[in-house]
């Protein structure tokens, strides 16, 4: 296996751990709602701090439920590593057609060096015949 092989083996691994240790061990059995997200965290601190605290804030759209909220969410991230995913493939194809651009450059400079090569061929064969390269002796005007 090459390195980036390796690399992503090892990526893949520890995203698995990250996802099934903590249902394996069991991290939020002691609570109600175990997975809840930090704002819900966040909230109930807060009242347990503080009872009579008010919000200085309030959301300007507030989902009617909660499964609108989390498609909202998921549309949020699948538009965002949309943008990643189009980004990242640009910069490849930009990079790749770099790297075509050079190999064609320098295809085309040996191009040009072989066929400086036989101009200057053809240029000493002209002279050494004693003309120009063009016309023939007997043509107009001679």
């Amino acid at each position: 296996m090459n390195r980036n092989t390796k690399i992503n083996a090892l990526l893949l691994l520890v995203v698995a751990a990250l996802a099934v240790l903590p249902l394996a061990l069991g991290l939020g059995d002691h609570k109600e709602e175990p997975f809840t997200g930090a704002d819900a965290e966040a909230e109930t601190a807060i009242t347990e701090l503080q009872p009579d605290y008010e919000p200085w804030f309030s959301p300007l759209y507030e989902p009617p439920s909660g499964e609108i909220e989390s498609a909202l969410f998921a549309l949020q991230a699948a538009l965002g590593a949309g943008v990643l995913a189009y980004y990242f493939g640009l910069r490849r194809g930009r990079r790749q057609g770099a790297a075509r651009a050079e190999e064609a450059g320098a295809a085309d400079t040996d191009t040009d060096a072989d066929a400086a090569t036989a101009t200057a061929t053809a240029t000493a064969t002209a002279d050494n015949e004693g003309g120009s390269g063009g016309g023939s002796a007997g043509g107009p005007g001679a």
